[in-house]
């Protein structure tokens, strides 16, 4: 079923490559520049059925997330959704997931080099007396995002009109073309747009129509790009063992007064006592240069680079810097190349 779907991108030009954890995906269509332009002035198509699909289903399943996690769960309707971070006992950042209630489950989307710890990490918490149960949708279900100006317009042809000005993670289960698509607002980026979750029979159609409809097929590499000149922390780069929410700016993700959860003394005390020692920033780099590079000015190390991309505006990375070192518009070196720290636009100031 994923295959028709590759032979589909394959014929539109895409390239593909096969990641850490075995999954294919479309690196690039060979046509970055229109990709990009199409997330600032139309519509963009971002293949993400690499993400995991997590389901979480049973009476005690919005209790049991409540208890894992930095949101708040218990207050979701059906319909609802919103992004939380998985952390460690100590806080530390797992991954950063988009959560979607439905009548009888709850949907989680996450990164997909985090499926298998968090599946793990989840079935760990499940005590015999736990109404719950964990099932992996990732193989059975594809997942696109829609991303760009022109995102709701473009769903509005393919007859997709009640999510719009609806608040983020707001999802409906529509009937396209003889296909069962649940859409969601947002799509993983700063960006406006959407996403949708269906059968992975329906894979190949989906995508067609959508193609279809306007939207311009973009490729991993580009995804990866917007990501890094747009904040959104990724696992293994922002999101490690090194770091908390509080430091990687998700503060949107983070409930203060929803009660005991798995790493949350931790965070309330960093938020009470102000004891948060780095921060997530972007910075402007006059160069390439490697992820992992020390931060510094003058002769003191200020904070490390996490993350590199090139864009058409020149280079640009994300990096943790001390928060006494300051923030936006301070002048930094990163290894040989100077940088300037700047504000980006998924991460809360």
């Amino acid at each position: 079923m994923i295959q028709e779907l590759h032979d589909i991108q394959a014929a539109a030009g895409a390239t593909f490559a096969e990641l850490t954890t075995k999954e294919i995906v479309p690196v690039s269509f060979g046509n970055d520049a229109e990709a990009i332009a199409a997330t600032k002035q139309g519509a963009a198509l971002y293949d993400r059925t690499h993400w995991g699909r997590i389901q979480i289903s049973d009476s005690d399943r919005l209790r049991f997330l409540h208890n894992q996690s930095t949101n708040n769960f218990n207050i979701l309707k059906p319909g609802q959704g919103c992004d939380t971070v998985f952390v460690t006992s100590t806080a530390r950042t797992i991954d950063l997931a988009t959560a979607y209630a439905t009548e009888d489950a709850v949907l989680l989307l996450v990164s997909p080099n985090r499926r298998r710890q968090l599946l793990e990490l989840l079935d760990r918490y499940i005590f015999p007396m736990d109404r719950v149960e964990l099932t992996d949708l990732t193989d059975t279900t594809v997942a696109f995002s829609v991303l760009g100006p022109e995102s709701t317009q473009l769903l509005e042809k393919i007859g997709v009109t009640e999510l719009e000005n609806q608040p983020y993670a707001t999802h409906k289960l529509i009937n396209f073309a003889g296909m069962e698509v649940r859409v969601a607002v947002g799509c993983g980026l700063a960006n406006p747009g959407y996403t949708l979750i269906a059968p992975a029979s329906d894979a190949a159609n989906l995508w067609k129509e959508l193609v279809k409809a306007g939207a311009v097929p973009m490729g991993d590499r580009v995804w990866e790009q917007l990501r890094i000149e747009q904040g959104r922390p990724a696992p293994d780069f922002e999101l490690t063992d090194d770091y908390n929410p509080l430091e990687a700016r998700l503060l949107h993700t983070i409930t203060y007064d929803k009660g005991c959860y798995i790493g949350q003394e931790t965070i309330a005390r960093l938020n009470t006592y102000k004891g948060v020692k780095q921060e997530l920033w972007g910075v402007q780099l006059s160069g390439a240069v490697e992820p992992g590079t020390a931060v510094t000015i003058g002769q003191e190390k200020v904070g490390k680079l996490t993350s590199f991309t090139e864009t058409e505006s020149g280079f640009f990375g994300l990096a943790y810097i001390r928060t006494k070192a300051g923030g936006e518009g301070l002048k930094v070196q990163v290894g040989s190349v100077s940088g300037e720290v700047v504000n980006v636009p998924f991460l809360s100031s």
